[in-house]
């Protein structure tokens, strides 16, 4: 066990994910009073009630990560140290975790970055926080995985079963990385921003944590989408005056109203989120300017727990009398709360001026549950009418730690299918109800009630009616399970459910069959191999090689499923000894011919075509390479991308926001490299514009085409309008670009046309 002291002078460098060495000491009374000041900001942002025990613990702590971090910086060149203090900070004060969390954040990163071990942390601090701190360190880098932060994750959210606390405290240590991520070079920002989008957004809704939720979000966009962040932060800031205006004015005859309720209560407003107001531009397909429900207003109200859902609704008939209603946009989660322990009446009203406004009504209590989520839930809980809204959800995610046999990228994907934003309210025969994912099918029913069940499942009869099994489920649905004890599931069935569970349950079904089905393909190939008298173990992994699989079940399934045909082994192979060695394919022969100056004979192979470069790859020319441009994002110069390398067809270039390359960054991160292109006027590329419009008549097409073709000089590759119902028309026109500037162009003339309302470049989804 080392000797604990505290030094504060030996500070050398590091990156936000991990130390890296830098020469010299560095010794400055600024850092150390930096660091100091940083600690007194910590100890004042605890809320929660702590004993003296409580105190020494957190100062100990703080003491060893100074000393354990004393020789390392972050990217930014600020002293290490600060990180950890700063995790423990947001634990604290923005998700109002304890003692505990507390010292297992400032301890995080000990175990990873330093000499120090779990051992030594169990010595001093005690098996929680020893448990806690081995919950977030990563795993070793030597260790081989197909994905190392996929395998990473799901070390973190075994635990989240059993102490919530490690989930929560990883959240808060992406936050401060999130917030401080601009010292990061650019391919690896996107890679960190498209892990938050893909799983810690979904998590932390799902977790009850909106404020971070919500900033995980808008952070990830200012990455991925800088332009159109800093465009909509621009005009939030110009219109900041008028919102405030209009917000007052909203409020004042509120406040007189609700003063007859005689509780004490509180309104405030603010403006939605960048990410928000982007979303809404982009599914309602509206400018900013069209947008009217820019910010929220709520009403809290300070009444006892019993009393809550009385006054709420109280309140509501308030909100109604004064401004407007619009019946349709009343969402009821006082009620039932959502899943996440979120309750809150919502209702849109109509304001001054016709202007749209959000009202969000509540109690103190559900508003720091809405605010706080998990942890503020956990508060609150022991009244006698207040169910732990977690434990089916933890049940489910427990069904998915507990399948051995997922590797971890299936893994991720099978519990990010459990962070579902939108729910539906069904009922067993016997009037239980159940929340399952929007989307979900009566397969996902049935599986979520359990596993045999779901496997089992033959039929269902949805309201008394037979339905097929993949039926979406609505509110309300009550819905009945028939099954057949020799029904099985297919891989068909993987295409009918979103749960998590039930993917889960059906791959490992699937797994087993396989697992059956192999072995009478191991037993052909064993006899096979003595006939030809080679070696099993001598020759199985280089015939998994050979017919690029991952692994010896794959071979043996693909061998009796007659993919994979034994009776070629005798053709393809010669025997050496007991091992077999692949006969060599023909080469190719290069043709005799005549130099035109000399008169002599030579052989001469094909020329390579050569090309001026368009891209570099981690700072080197992409033509070196072999790579092709994805046509889910279809990027053209200009556009901020980076390099995926694919398991098959090497790289994929992708747009930094492309919905499709987000995900494969968040699965396997290693695989990305840095990419930018080289300026090359001559260079072409295919973009996609996709328009909606009013459909006024004959000449449309003209006009559009007109404009693309005669007003900008640019080459139509193809063109396709779909004329809908009532003057509705939607396209998609294809145009030869020669960077973003053209497509740039192009969006911006063609929304000028009278007829169209929409014009914009998009990303296909998965």
């Amino acid at each position: 066990m080392p000797e604990w002291i505290m030094i504060d002078e030996k500070l050398t460098t590091t990156g936000s994910e991990g130390p890296a060495k830098k020469s010299g000491i560095v010794h400055e009374e600024k850092e150390r009073k930096l660091i100091q000041r940083a600690y007194r900001k910590l100890l004042r942002s605890i809320k929660s009630e702590m004993d003296e025990t409580d105190r020494v613990m957190i100062r100990n702590a703080y003491e060893v990560a100074v000393q354990a971090h004393s020789q390392q910086r972050r990217k930014s060149g600020e002293p290490y140290i600060l990180h950890p203090i700063e995790v423990a900070r947001i634990c604290a004060e923005e998700i109002g975790l304890g003692p505990t969390a507390i010292i297992g954040a400032l301890l995080h990163d000990v175990v990873e970055d330093t000499d120090i071990t779990l051992s030594d942390i169990k010595e001093r601090f005690g098996t929680n926080i020893a448990k806690i701190v081995d919950g977030l360190t990563k795993l070793d880098a030597s260790f081989n995985v197909e994905s190392p932060q996929a395998e990473n994750f799901r070390k973190v959210l075994r635990t989240l079963v059993e102490d919530v606390r490690i989930v929560l405290i990883k959240m808060a240590d992406r936050l401060h990385n999130m917030r401080t991520l601009g010292s990061m070079p650019q391919h690896k920002q996107l890679r960190i921003a498209a892990e938050t989008s893909y799983i810690y957004a979904p998590l932390a809704h799902r977790l009850g944590l909106y404020n971070i939720k919500t900033e995980y979000q808008d952070l990830c966009m200012k990455v991925t989408n800088p332009e159109e962040y800093r465009e909509i932060a621009r005009k939030l800031q110009e219109t900041k005056r008028e919102r405030s205006a209009f917000i007052q004015g909203f409020i004042e005859p509120l406040k007189e109203a609700l003063g007859q309720l005689r509780v004490p209560f509180r309104i405030t407003g603010r403006p939605k989120s960048i990410y928000s107001i982007s979303n809404k531009i982009r599914t309602k397909k509206v400018a900013f300017e069209e947008i009217y429900d820019l910010f929220a207003i709520r009403v809290i109200l300070d009444v006892p727990r019993q009393m809550e859902r009385e006054y709420c609704w109280r309140a509501y008939s308030i909100v109604t009398d004064v401004h407007r209603p619009i019946p349709e946009r009343l969402k009821d989660w006082v009620t039932t709360p959502k899943s996440n322990g979120y309750s809150s009446l919502h209702t849109t009203v109509i304001g001054p001026k016709g202007r749209y406004v959000e009202v969000q009504i509540r109690t103190e209590r559900m508003d720091e549950i809405a605010e706080r989520g998990f942890a503020a839930h956990w508060k609150y809980k022991g009244g006698a009418d207040q169910p732990d809204v977690y434990d089916d959800w933890l049940d489910s995610v427990r069904e998915v730690l507990e399948n051995k046999e997922a590797d971890a990228v299936e893994f991720l994907s099978d519990f990010k299918s459990g962070l579902f934003k939108n729910e539906v309210f069904v009922y067993t025969p016997n009037g239980d109800l159940k929340v399952l994912p929007e989307g979900a099918s009566a397969l996902d029913f049935a599986f979520s009630i359990h596993s045999e069940l779901g496997s089992r499942c033959k039929s269902v009869r949805i309201n008394k009616i037979v339905k097929p099994l993949g039926y979406k489920v609505q509110n309300g649905d009550q819905i009945e399970i028939i099954t057949d004890k020799n029904q099985k599931p297919t891989e068909g069935w993987l295409k009918l459910v979103v749960t998590g569970k039930a993917r889960s349950k059906i791959r490992s079904s699937m797994r087993e069959e396989r697992r059956k089905q192999g072995e009478y393909g191991k037993e052909a190939l064993v006899r096979k191999l003595r006939n030809m008298k080679a070696g099993f173990e001598e020759n199985v992994d280089m015939l998994v090689r050979y017919y690029e699989l991952d692994n010896r079940p794959d071979l043996y399934y693909g061998i009796a499923m007659e993919e994979i045909n034994l009776q070629d082994l005798s053709q393809k192979f010669t025997l050496d000894g007991q091992t077999l060695t692949e006969i060599a394919e023909p080469t190719e022969k290069i043709p005799v011919v005549e130099e035109p100056r000399t008169g002599k004979l030579t052989r001469k192979a094909k020329k390579q075509a050569s090309f001026k470069p368009r891209l570099m790859i981690n700072d080197q020319p992409a033509n070196q390479f072999h790579y092709t441009l994805a046509n889910c994002c279809n990027p053209v110069q200009g556009d901020e991308v980076f390099a995926y390398i694919t398991a098959n067809n090497g790289m994929k270039i992708h747009r930094s926001d492309c919905s499709n390359g987000l995900q494969l960054m968040a699965r396997y991160g290693y695989r990305v490299m840095k990419a930018e292109w080289v300026h090359a006027p001559d260079s072409s590329f295919v973009a996609d514009i996709y328009i909606t419009g009013v459909d006024d008549g004959p000449g449309v097409i003209k006009q559009l085409s007109e404009q693309i073709s005669n007003k900008l000089g640019l080459n139509i590759r193809s063109f396709y309008i779909d004329g809908g119902e009532e003057g509705y028309f939607e396209g998609r026109i294809s145009i030869v670009v020669s960077n973003t500037n053209q497509i740039s162009h192009a969006i911006q003339v063609l929304k000028e046309l009278p007829q169209v309302h929409t014009a914009e470049r998009r990303s296909q989804e998965n």
